[in-house]
């Protein structure tokens, strides 16, 4: 798999599991209108997905139900900072506070920090952020190696498309809460994912 190595004081990024494997993950950044949240976690549900939801901070404090439902559905939640400001140009204190802060929303509303971090506004880690989100207490920065390009509103054949032209085993896919198109694209993409003989997992279980 594709790592940036971390130490003690760093976190190590990962772009990609083991491509030997015949999983792959489906990551969601976690934000928007959560009817819509709602209709796509039915969609995983009939499609018999599990995915992993990377939360804004400031949405999740106002959606303990949805998270709550997102871990019942067997998927399984992450930190995408507080604010989803772009971490990089960040001070370093700054970048601390605002992955310490979801973390801290994380463990009140499930319990648990979470395993896996995604920095917002940039698809790869720094070093600054990289430290900032191993003293938060991560070990990991999560990247991806599919961006779906969902949250440009393509039409759904176009998300489809574009994802399942890159995915491979071992892939991370990057999509988007909030996004009607995405609904729509969820069951010809789950298809297509197994007609390729890929399972979509967590997180968790790609990295098993």
């Amino acid at each position: 798999m594709t790592t940036t190595a971390g130490s003690p004081t760093t976190a190590r990024e990962i772009s990609h599991g083991p491509r030997d494997s015949h999983k792959v993950a489906l990551t969601f950044h976690g934000q928007g209108d959560p009817v819509l949240a709602g209709r796509l976690l039915d969609e995983l549900a009939r499609g018999g997905a599990r995915v992993t939801v990377l939360a804004v901070g400031t949405w999740l404090g106002t959606q303990h139900d949805l998270a709550h439902r997102i871990l019942a559905d067997g998927h399984e939640l992450g930190n995408h900072t507080q604010h989803h400001a772009n971490i990089s140009t960040m001070t370093a204190a700054r970048a601390y506070a605002e992955i310490h802060d979801c973390a801290q929303m994380l463990s009140a509303v499930t319990g648990t920090i979470g395993r896996w971090f995604r920095p917002s506004q940039t698809r790869h880690a720094t070093t600054m952020i990289r430290t900032q989100a191993a003293a938060a207490g991560y070990s990991t920065c999560l990247s991806y190696d599919v961006d779906s390009l969902d949250y440009t509103d393509p039409a759904p054949a176009a998300i489809v498309r574009t994802t399942l032209r890159a995915v491979q085993g071992g892939s991370i896919v990057s999509l988007h809460l909030g996004h009607q198109a995405t609904i729509t694209a969820m069951p010809a993409l789950l298809d297509g994912l197994h007609r390729r003989g890929l399972a979509p997992v967590t997180m968790s279980e790609l990295m098993t």
